[in-house]
């Protein structure tokens, strides 16, 4: 059933529980009036019942026609009153109010041979009843069907702002970013417009970052690829070629002892050179350091590194008793860490940075503060922003950039430990 049916059917109900609450009060005084007006019409019955049996010619029919809750019948010899037509509801509305009480009525005979019977006739009280209920279902029919179509209006209305909210929510995930919502003047409806147009413009914000990281991200996969390719052929290259040929030149010179001793030690020296330059780039493509020392000692011999190749003073303070953690959190951590040392060293015109790794209650707290230039935060940031952004959010954390003027820069981030777990 859609929300329109249900709400009239609630609407519905509570109307017909009004209505009958009302016809049941509107019977309860119904019963009480036709008693009280019975009552006083007993006693006008009684009087007449007097001045028939006194003075029976006084009575006259002109006189004794329009009388209320009276039947007053003027019968020739052999003649039965009239019988009333009541309706089958106005029979039913007496049963309700009079129950199985009979209304006898009393007979005198007259001079010219006429009988006069008079009786109680409560039928005028249960016609008015009968009014009254009518028109009060007619009144409830009236503002039930006015209700309804009031509601239907209302509905309607909030009915279209749902329906174009609908087609705009389908129109965004089948990645129809550009969707908006046009303003309507009902304020509720324009404060969804609103929040539906802001999403959708982050979205399309999103998917714009999205495919300028991925871009990126290609334009760097292949200048890696490069730089890897000029590194094992420009220096391990030439190692390996200065090594077959050393390997070569023994064969001719195997007779010559001193010289096979001379080449043998370049030999050493390339082969030396050669494995330095290949934990060098495997340094850089892995910390291999993260799966024999813990996350301090890492990060101890990170700091002394760079501090070594940048010139700027590198201050690490670790807590005592930081947690072990899986070697897929430490890896986010250490190159977290490095990648602001990063920017620090590129952008920030430092002399001095200070790292803070603390464990804080049931979490870890990483700050990284320099003492450089403080430039504002860009608009748009660029790989090394993002990739800490994104390794913040693998851990679970929450990832804040601070920039003072001429006071530096600040990165803070907080993990939760059980997301690292």
């Amino acid at each position: 059933m859609s929300a329109l049916g249900r709400i009239n059917l609630v609407v519905s109900l509570l109307f017909v529980l009004v209505t009958l609450a009302g016809l049941a009060l509107l019977l309860r005084q119904a019963g009480h009036d036709v008693r009280r007006e019975l009552l006083a019409a007993e006693a006008v019955v009684e009087y007449l019942g007097e001045v028939a049996r006194s003075n029976p010619g006084s009575l006259r029919p002109e006189l004794t026609e329009n009388l209320r809750h009276i039947r007053v019948s003027w019968l020739r010899p052999g003649e039965e009153p009239k019988q009333q037509t009541e309706s089958a509801i106005e029979l039913w509305i007496a049963e309700r109010l009079l129950g199985s009480a009979s209304l006898v009525a009393d007979a005198w005979p007259l001079e010219d041979g006429r009988e006069l019977r008079i009786a109680l006739d409560p039928y005028d009280e249960i016609e008015e009843i009968y009014d009254s209920l009518l028109q009060l279902l007619l009144l409830s029919a009236f503002a039930l069907i006015l209700s309804l179509l009031t509601i239907r209006f209302a509905v309607r209305r909030a009915r279209c702002v749902l329906d174009e909210l609908l087609a705009g929510l389908r129109q965004v995930g089948a990645g129809h970013f550009d969707t908006r919502l046009h303003d309507h003047s009902l304020a509720e409806a324009k404060h969804l417009a609103a929040h539906f147009n802001e999403m959708a413009i982050t979205l399309q914000q999103v998917q714009a970052d999205n495919a300028e990281l991925t871009q990126a991200l290609l334009e760097l996969q292949e200048r890696e690829r490069t730089r890897l390719g000029q590194t094992l052929h420009d220096d391990l290259g030439q190692y390996l070629s200065g090594i077959r040929a050393q390997a070569c030149l023994l064969k001719v010179i195997a007779d010559r002892p001193q010289q096979v001793q001379d080449t043998a030690r370049l030999l050493d020296d390339n082969c030396e050179r050669l494995q330095q330059g290949f934990r060098s780039l495997i340094r850089d493509l892995y910390p291999v350091v993260l799966e024999r020392l813990e996350l301090g000692p890492a990060l101890q011999q990170l700091a002394a590194d760079w501090q070594q190749a940048q010139g700027i003073r590198c201050r690490l303070q670790l807590s005592e008793q930081l947690p072990s953690l899986p070697l897929a959190s430490k890896a986010h951590l250490y190159r977290l860490v490095q990648e602001a040392l990063t920017n620090v060293a590129r952008h920030a015109e430092a002399s001095e940075v200070r790292i803070r790794l603390q464990r804080r209650g049931q979490g870890l707290r990483l700050l990284v503060r320099d003492n450089g230039q403080g430039t504002a935060l860009p608009l748009r940031p660029g790989i090394g922003l993002r990739s800490m952004r994104e390794r913040s959010r693998s851990l679970g954390g929450e990832l804040r950039l601070h920039s003072r003027p001429q006071a530096g820069w600040a990165l803070c981030l907080n993990i939760p430990l059980e997301a690292t777990r």
